[in-house]
């Protein structure tokens, strides 16, 4: 008897159905600092040039005024993605003046943390809202942690697709159907994203500044760089990401109402250390509440379930009203020798990867079974991903990562066989093969290449970091935008700062009654 992955493949493989296979969506986040030549964080405001980033649909800023956010629209055809995230790279490039983009996901060279500046969005409540939620992310985290920078991926099935997949005691609810077959996605995807970490990971050092004094466990490299000799992505480590009131935030992904129910808590409880704090300090607002999450997108997870929110929505109550869209992929480090951070190879294999999860026998256990294994596993690669002989836990018993590596990746080359049919081509399959070589050969894994880099070199972190940033400047510089598509993003630029001056010109109510109301539209 054939197995339930083998078995939706064959499905969604028929002639009529082959289009719903090559019917997925797919967009991309990418975070870069802004740094001078030297590699030392730009300490300049968001250029005007770029238009607003309260507004603008592509080119935003995350945590700091100097933490650009390029975002790409959700297609089917990945190299529209991808030279979507080029344009804007090459727009961006046009208007940086002396500055260039790091292309790490572990920050360059810092200042003291009082002079990080936070991202500024203008005086509108809704830019006053998200200025504030990053002074609470400085008091809560520190803002060094808050300068790291990751790709996310988004990723959705046509949705026809999870109607075919619904058991038939789940009845005809599409809605439901689709978000209950996200669920089951994620909790695959949080059973094997260690998997991602060994082949993607690419920050296994640092500049010793990010750690802003901190105590640690690290190996030198030299005077200025810190490292761990087999690790993957120290950036989703607990030397990274990281936070005391968030480790009880563990959802185990049952289904989508005990993940709403559990964030919605988390933004209505109160946390001793944050009350201590209050929201304001003489005068000024300093966090937008004393709670565990000031709001819902505080929370840090390799994944996230997905839905576009209404202008003026929260996004746990568009996902709570309207189910699950897509899934957005969080864990995924800059790949520093790429000039975009990312190159199509990755994306044919997170596709890939994406589907198994969704396709595959995905059974939902009670915390402690497989939420704290798959917890520990991802812990354990991340730190000593590269470690020979490294054993993780899969259901209870101990297997070598390189044995169940090559069982998944198994596993995935159905899953890519089918893609390649459906669209034609073998990109797929061939990702694959990229893959089982770092599983063969851990040197050909990009955080081995990183610490070989060096060495070679004999440079620190921030001079290695530097120097492929200004290389990938210089080949991005080397292609300028066509004059239609630069005029397309001028045009941009000039009607998100129009938007933003008309929100400023036209709101109404103070700032105190913008957050009540907006603490109050979560609900109940």
């Amino acid at each position: 008897m054939t197995d339930l992955l083998t078995r939706r493949l064959d499905m969604l493989s028929q002639p009529d159905r082959r289009s719903l296979l090559a019917g997925a969506l797919h967009g991309i986040e990418k975070e870069n600092l802004r740094v001078t030549q030297d590699g030392r964080l730009a300490l300049t405001p968001h250029p005007i040039t770029l238009g607003s980033a309260l507004t603008h649909e592509s080119i935003t800023t995350d945590y700091s005024e100097a933490l650009l956010e390029f975002v790409t629209p959700a297609r089917p055809d990945l190299r529209d993605v991808l030279d979507r995230l080029a344009d804007i790279h090459r727009f961006v490039y046009a208007n940086l003046a002396d500055e260039i983009l790091w292309n790490q996901s572990m920050p360059a060279t810092l200042p003291g943390e009082e002079d990080i500046p936070i991202g500024w969005y203008g005086t509108s409540n809704s830019g006053m809202l998200k200025h504030v939620y990053r002074k609470g992310l400085a008091l809560r985290y520190g803002k060094a942690m808050q300068c790291i920078a990751g790709i996310h991926y988004n990723y959705s099935l046509a949705p026809e697709v999870w109607q075919l997949l619904a058991q038939p005691q789940t009845g005809n609810d599409a809605q439901k159907n689709q978000s209950d077959g996200y669920i089951a996605l994620i909790r695959n995807f949080s059973r094997y994203n260690w998997l991602l970490m060994y082949l993607f990971g690419a920050s296994p050092a640092f500049s010793e500044g990010f750690l802003q004094g901190r105590p640690h466990d690290l190996e030198r490299h030299d005077s200025d760089t810190l490292f761990l000799p087999w690790a993957t992505s120290l950036r989703m480590s607990d030397l990274g990401y990281q936070n005391k009131a968030q480790s009880a935030l563990k959802p185990c992904y049952t289904d989508l109402d005990s993940y709403v129910t559990n964030l919605y808590s988390a933004v209505n409880r109160p946390w001793a250390e944050y009350e201590r704090i209050g929201t304001h300090q003489n005068g000024e607002w300093v966090q937008l509440s004393t709670h565990i999450l000031q709001i819902e997108n505080e929370y840090y997870s390799s994944i996230r379930p997905k839905r576009v929110a209404r202008r003026g929505e929260r996004p746990l109550r568009a996902l709570k009203e309207r189910g699950i869209q897509y899934v957005e992929v969080r864990c995924m480090d800059i790949n520093p020798f790429e000039p975009l951070g990312i190159d199509l190879p990755t994306c044919r294999f997170l596709d890939t990867f994406l589907l198994m999860c969704a396709l595959d026998d995905s059974p939902g256990l009670p915390e402690g079974g497989w939420c704290t294994e798959s917890g520990q596993n991802f812990a354990r690669v991340v730190k000593e991903g590269r470690r020979p002989g490294l054993m993780l836990q899969h259901h209870g018993k101990e297997i070598a990562l390189v044995e169940w590596g090559h069982a998944l990746l198994d596993r995935l080359s159905i899953c890519a066989a089918a893609l390649d049919d459906a669209q034609g081509h073998g990109e797929h399959t061939a990702a694959l093969r990229l893959q089982r070589e770092k599983l063969d050969d851990v040197e050909k894994t990009p955080s081995a290449r990183v610490l070989a880099g060096m060495r070679s070199s004999g440079l620190s972190f921030h001079d290695f970091s530097l120097k492929l940033s200004q290389e990938h400047a210089k080949t991005l510089m080397a292609q300028p935008l066509p004059a239609d598509r630069l005029a397309a993003f001028q045009a941009a630029s000039k009607q998100s700062i129009e938007a933003q001056q008309i929100l400023e010109s036209t709101q109404s109510g103070d700032f105190d009654a913008y957050v009540k109301a907006y603490h109050a539209s979560l609900g109940d």
